[in-house]
């Protein structure tokens, strides 16, 4: 049985977007919004996966793969999806990178019988 946390994507070329993040302390609405924006991302148009990891001190990273620039673009037009990063700035972020990378080549490796 596939890990549901590493992301199922095709086979290459595809976008990468790399988002890193260090959270301000407390919640403030953060993990509702981040759970509505995972949702409203798997029905925007390219959108292939993500992949998820913080830390104890709030720093984290959020890979998301899309088909092309352009569903890249749309996603970042995506009106809900726009009030979350300006709630980003003003809330939930002391600082935060974004790096977008087109990915050429992908490689895999499970040992058997691991989850």
């Amino acid at each position: 049985m596939p890990d549901s946390r590493f992301a199922r994507t095709p086979e290459p070329p595809y976008y990468a977007v790399i988002f890193a993040s260090q959270r301000t302390e407390g919640d403030q609405g953060y993990a509702q919004m981040a759970s509505l924006m995972d949702e409203l991302a798997q029905q925007q148009p390219g959108y292939l996966g993500a992949e998820f990891a913080r830390d104890a001190s709030g720093f984290g990273i959020t890979v998301s793969y899309w088909e092309s620039l352009q569903a890249i673009a749309d996603w970042k037009a995506q009106a809900d999806h726009a009030q979350a990063q300006r709630l980003g700035k003003r809330d939930w972020y002391a600082g935060f990178e974004l790096r977008i990378s087109k990915v050429e080549r992908a490689y895999n490796f499970r040992a058997q019988g691991a989850a």
